[in-house]
C-alpha cells in the first residue's frame, strides 16, 4: 500500500490560528474588553477559527483534486529522537482527518458566532472566548497529529479545556464539581490510552519480522539480532499501518500473548478504555450529563464537534489494528449498542432540556461505536458528521430557549414557544426530525446504514452475529425519536407555562452564573414574569445554517440500495483499504436491507406518533398518571429510570466514597501510626541521648577530669621542688646522695 505524500503543506496554520486567538484573549482580553468593549474580544476569537476553516477547506480541495490516498504532511521539528523511536511535531491530513478538521473548524466557528450573542452580558466574556479558542486548538492537534504521542497532547488538551469550560462559572460549587468530575473520569480513560500506546510500542519493538529457526533461538523467540530494522518513527500512524502490511510481522504480532491475552486485543481494549472516557461510553459516561453545568455553547462544542468525537476518531484511525482483533471489535460494538440503549432509556423521562440532549449524545455516540465496532468505519464517521450538524443545532436551540425563558431549563415550565420563538422552534424541529431518522434527513442515512451494517456483520464473536446488537440499536432508535419529539412538544407546543412563577426555581440547575448579570434583568424588575422572545440574529442565523445541514448533510452518503452514488464512502475508501479484506459480511441480501430500512422508518414515525399523542399541547393526562400510578412496580420503574438507574449514586457509594474512605484511612494511619512511630522513635532517641550524656558526664568526663586533677596535683607537688633557691637544691642533692649510699649499703649487705 503506497499513498502519495505532499510534504510542507502549511497544515500548522489550522491549529495555530485558534491558538493565537486563545493567546490574545488569554493575555490581553481583560484589558481590551475594558478599554475597547466586547468586539475587541470576539472579533479575533471568531475571525481566527474562520481563517482556520479556510485553510482546512484548502487542504480538502487539494485532496479532492489529488490522487486517491494522497496525504498532506507538514513536519515542524523533531520532538523525540531516541532510536528506534522518533516522534516529530508533525501534522498530516488524509481524507479522514480532513473530514474531522472541517467539522471541528466549521461547526466550532459557528458556535463562536453564536456565543457572541449568548454570552454578551457575562463579565468574563474574554476568558470564555480564550477557552473556546484553546479548545479548538487542542482538538485540531488531536485530529491532525501524525503520531500517537502528538495525538495524546491534543487528547489531554481537550480534557483540560473541558474542565475549564464546564466549570467556567466556578463560583457555583455544583458547576465546579461538574468540571472536576469530567476531569477525573477522563483521567481514568486516559490511563488506559497511555498503557495501550506503551504496550503497542513494546509489541512492535519486540516482534521479529519472521519466525526465527529453533536452532537460532538462544532462549527467547524475541532476539534483537533477528529483528528487522524498524521505521524511525514507530508511533506514526502511517508507518505503523505500513509495518502491519508485512504478513509475517503482522501474524506474529497477532499471536503474541501478554498476561494470557492476545497483545493486539489487549492494546485495542486499552485504547478503547481511553475512547470510553472521551466519548462517554459505559462505564465512563457519567461525566457527560454533568457537563451541562457549563454555558450552552460549551455543551454544543463538546457534544457536537470536539471532545466526545475523539474516541470514535481514535478507533477509526487505528482501524488497521482493531481489524486484527475480532474480540476487541466485538467489545467495541457491544459497548456501543448497550450504551445507545441505556442512555436512550434515561432520556425518556428527563425534564431538563439539556439533560435530554446530553443523554441523547451518549446514545448517539453508542451508535457510532457500534458502526466502527462492526468494521463500518466510514459509517461511524458519517454519523459523527451528521450528528455534529443536528446535535449542534439542538444544543444551540436549547440555549436560545433557555435564554428566552430567562435561564429556565425545566421543560415543564416552557410550552407555547413555537409562536414566541418561531425561528428557534423551526430549526429545533428540523434537527429533531434528523436525529429521529426521518426519511431524507441527514440522520436517516447515517443511522439506517449503522443498523444495516450491524445486522449484516460477519466479524462479531456473538451468537447470531450482529442481530442482537441490531435489536438493541433499533429499540434505542425508537427511544430517540420518542424523547426528542417529547422535548419538542413540551417546549414549543401548547401555551406558555412559565409566566406565573418563572423565577421560583431559578437556583436549581439553570444555565447561568449567579454572579453574572442576567441579560433579562432580575425578578425585582419584573422580567421573569415576561414572555420569552426570539434570540438575536447572531444566534438564529447560526441555527438556520445548522438546521439546513441537518436536513441535507446526509445526501453525500446515499444507500447503495438506491443505486445512487455514495460520495462519502468513496471519499473515505482509500483510508480504510488496508483493513477492508478483514471485514466480512454475513451475506444477507437486498431484501433484508429493504426490510430493515422499512423497520427503521417505522420506528422513527412510531416514536414521533407516541410523543405527539402524549405531549402535544400538554393535553394528555396519561404521563402524569403513569408517574403517579397506584401500581408500585410502575412507580418504581419510573423512579429508577428517572434517577438514571442510580449509577451516579452507586459510583458515589463505591468509587467516590471508597476513594475518600481510603484517603481518610491513610490519613489516620499517617497520623496515628506513622507520626506516632516517628514521635516514639524520637523519644527513644532523646532518652538514649540523655543516657549517653549522663554516662559521658559521669564516666568519660569524670575520668578525664580525674586524670587531669591527678596530673595537676602531681605537678603542684613537683613544682615545690623547683623553688629557685640554690641552698635548697644543694640540700636536696646531699640528702639524695646519703639516701643512695644507704640503699647501696643495704643492697650489698
Amino acid at each position: 500500500m503506497h499513498h502519495p505524500i505532499l510534504k510542507d503543506f502549511p497544515l500548522f496554520w489550522i491549529p495555530l490560528l485558534p491558538l493565537l486567538g486563545a493567546f490574545w484573549n488569554g493575555t490581553q482580553g481583560w484589558w481590551t474588553q475594558r478599554r475597547f468593549g466586547r468586539a475587541a474580544v470576539h472579533l479575533p476569537a471568531v475571525i481566527l477559527p474562520a481563517a482556520s476553516t479556510v485553510v482546512a477547506i484548502w487542504g480538502f480541495l487539494v485532496l479532492w483534486f489529488g490522487d486517491p490516498g494522497t496525504v498532506l504532511h507538514d513536519s515542524l521539528w523533531a520532538w523525540l529522537d531516541i532510536p528506534p523511536l522518533r516522534a516529530e511535531v508533525a501534522f498530516q491530513m488524509d481524507r479522514l482527518s480532513a473530514v474531522m478538521a472541517l467539522v471541528v473548524t466549521f461547526v466550532g466557528t459557528l458556535i463562536h458566532v453564536y456565543s457572541t450573542g449568548y454570552m454578551k452580558d457575562d463579565p468574563a466574556y474574554w476568558r470564555f472566548f480564550a477557552y473556546l479558542n484553546l479548545f479548538l486548538f487542542a482538538m485540531l492537534v488531536l485530529v491532525l497529529g501524525d503520531n500517537l504521542l502528538l495525538m495524546f497532547v491534543g487528547w489531554e488538551g481537550v480534557g483540560l479545556c473541558s474542565y475549564l469550560l464546564i466549570s467556567f462559572w466556578w463560583r457555583d460549587r455544583e458547576k465546579a464539581k461538574a468540571g472536576m468530575k469530567a476531569f477525573v473520569v477522563n483521567r481514568i480513560g486516559d490511563f488506559g490510552f497511555t498503557l495501550g500506546v506503551f504496550l503497542l510500542f513494546f509489541g512492535l519493538m519486540t516482534t521479529p519480522a519472521r519466525p526465527v529457526p529453533p536452532a537460532d533461538r538462544p532462549g527467547s523467540p524475541d532476539v534483537a539480532g533477528h529483528l528487522e530494522p524498524l521505521p524511525p518513527t514507530s508511533v506514526t500512524f502511517r508507518e505503523i499501518e505500513q509495518l502491519l502490511q508485512d504478513p509475517s510481522r503482522r501474524d506474529l504480532l497477532v499471536q503474541r500473548k501478554v498476561l494470557g491475552l492476545s497483545l493486539v486485543t489487549l492494546v485495542c481494549l486499552l485504547l478503547f478504555v481511553g475512547a470510553t472516557g472521551k466519548s462517554a461510553q459505559i462505564p465512563l459516561y457519567v461525566w457527560l450529563p454533568d457537563a451541562m453545568a457549563g454555558p450552552t455553547p460549551v455543551s454544543a462544542l463538546i457534544h457536537a464537534a470536539t471532545m466526545v468525537t475523539a474516541g470514535v476518531y481514535l478507533v477509526a484511525r487505528m482501524h488497521f489494528l482493531f481489524s486484527l482483533s475480532p474480540g476487541a471489535m466485538t467489545v467495541v460494538a457491544s459497548i456501543g449498542a448497550l450504551t445507545a440503549l441505556f442512555a436512550a432509556s434515561i432520556g425518556l423521562f428527563q425534564h431538563d432540556i439539556k439533560k435530554v440532549l446530553a443523554y441523547s449524545t451518549v446514545s448517539q455516540l453508542g451508535f457510532m461505536f457500534l458502526a466502527v465496532g462492526v468494521g463500518a468505519w466510514w459509517v461511524g464517521i458519517f454519523h459523527l458528521m451528521t450528528h455534529a450538524f443536528f446535535k449542534a443545532c439542538l444544543f444551540l436551540g436549547s440555549g436560545s430557549v433557555i435564554l428566552g425563558c430567562h435561564h429556565e431549563q425545566d421543560m415543564r415550565r416552557m410550552g407555547g414557544l413555537r409562536r414566541l420563538m418561531p425561528i428557534t422552534a423551526t430549526t429545533y424541529l428540523l434537527a429533531t426530525a434528523a436525529i429521529a431518522g426521518f426519511p431524507f434527513f441527514s440522520g436517516f442515512f447515517s443511522k439506517d446504514e449503522i443498523l444495516w451494517k450491524a445486522f449484516d456483520s460477519g466479524n462479531l464473536l456473538l451468537p447470531g452475529g450482529g442481530v442482537l446488537l441490531w435489536g438493541m440499536a433499533a429499540v434505542a432508535a425508537f427511544g430517540t425519536s420518542y424523547y426528542m419529539f417529547r422535548s419538542y412538544y413540551l417546549t414549543f407546543s401548547g401555551s406558555y407555562r412559565g409566566a406565573g412563577d418563572h423565577g421560583a426555581d431559578v437556583a436549581s440547575g439553570h444555565d447561568a452564573d449567579h454572579h453574572a448579570p442576567d441579560p433579562h434583568g432580575t425578578p425585582a424588575e419584573g422580567h421573569h414574569g415576561s414572555l420569552p422572545h426570539e434570540s438575536p440574529v447572531s444566534m438564529t442565523a447560526v441555527l438556520a445554517v445548522l438546521a439546513a445541514l441537518a436536513v441535507i448533510g446526509g445526501l453525500v452518503g446515499l444507500p447503495h440500495l438506491w443505486h445512487l452514488p455514495n460520495f462519502f464512502e468513496a471519499w473515505l475508501e482509500p483510508v480504510f483499504e488496508s483493513s477492508a479484506p478483514r471485514i466480512v459480511s454475513a451475506g444477507h441480501g437486498h431484501g433484508w436491507e429493504w426490510a430493515l430500512m422499512a423497520i427503521s422508518v417505522a420506528l422513527a414515525f412510531g416514536g414521533f406518533g407516541l410523543a405527539r399523542w402524549l405531549y402535544r399541547d400538554a393535553r394528555n393526562p396519561l404521563p402524569e398518571r403513569l408517574a403517579r400510578s397506584p401500581n408500585r412496580w410502575v412507580r418504581g420503574l419510573h423512579r429508577v429510570v428517572y434517577h438514571k438507574y442510580y449509577v451516579d449514586e452507586a459510583y458515589d457509594l463505591t468509587a467516590v466514597r471508597g476513594a475518600l474512605w481510603t484517603s481518610r484511612a491513610f490519613a489516620w494511619w499517617d497520623v496515628q501510626v506513622v507520626d506516632r512511630l516517628v514521635i516514639w522513635v524520637g523519644a527513644i532517641g532523646r532518652l538514649l541521648g540523655w543516657i549517653g550524656g549522663a554516662m559521658d558526664r559521669a564516666f568519660v568526663d569524670g575520668a578525664v577530669e580525674a586524670v587531669g586533677e591527678m596530673i595537676s596535683g602531681a605537678g603542684n607537688r613537683v613544682r615545690r621542688w623547683h623553688s629557685g633557691r640554690i641552698q635548697a637544691y644543694v640540700q636536696g642533692i646531699a640528702l639524695g646522695a646519703v639516701a643512695l649510699v644507704v640503699v647501696a649499703y643495704l643492697l650489698a649487705w
